[in-house]
């Protein structure tokens, strides 16, 4: 089990590294002047790669969550409220994910209409998402 701990734990951080950077190149995407095409081409493809790295490492990090959750039974039965709070965390981080997909998009659709502030925001919820995460899994409060 604790092997499966350990690697969960890895595909997490590695994830949410993403998760923390790809909004970070989103906010230098709203930045670009509209004749820079080359700074916009090279952004474009750096959040591109990092995307699909994300999407590679998202699998084995649920998958593994998954594991310890229903083969281990970690947060099963009585007293372990705060695995659904966990569990309503990781949701919320795919749909994070979800929504950085779409993000990306827009970018390559040239319909992006959000500024550098609104991303700087958007930037901060992986942040909030992991801390509500790792204080459910360390404290388990209820």
């Amino acid at each position: 089990m604790l092997w499966v701990k350990a690697f969960h734990i890895v595909f997490v951080a590695s994830w949410f590294a993403g998760l923390f950077y790809l909004p970070r190149i989103f906010v230098n995407l709203a930045m670009v002047a509209p004749d820079s095409v080359s700074e916009r081409a090279r952004l474009m493809l750096m959040a591109g790669k990092l995307l699909r790295f994300m999407h590679i490492l998202v699998l084995p990090a649920l998958g593994l969550g998954l594991w310890l959750w229903l083969g281990y039974g970690i947060g099963l039965g009585e007293g372990n409220g705060w695995m659904h709070a966990k569990l309503l965390a990781v949701l919320l981080a795919v749909v994070f994910h979800v929504a950085c997909v779409f993000q990306l998009k827009s970018f390559a659709n040239h319909s992006n209409h959000r500024s550098h502030v609104w991303f700087r925001w958007f930037n901060e919820i992986p942040t909030l998402i992991m801390v509500a995460a790792v204080l459910l899994v360390v404290l388990k409060p209820f």
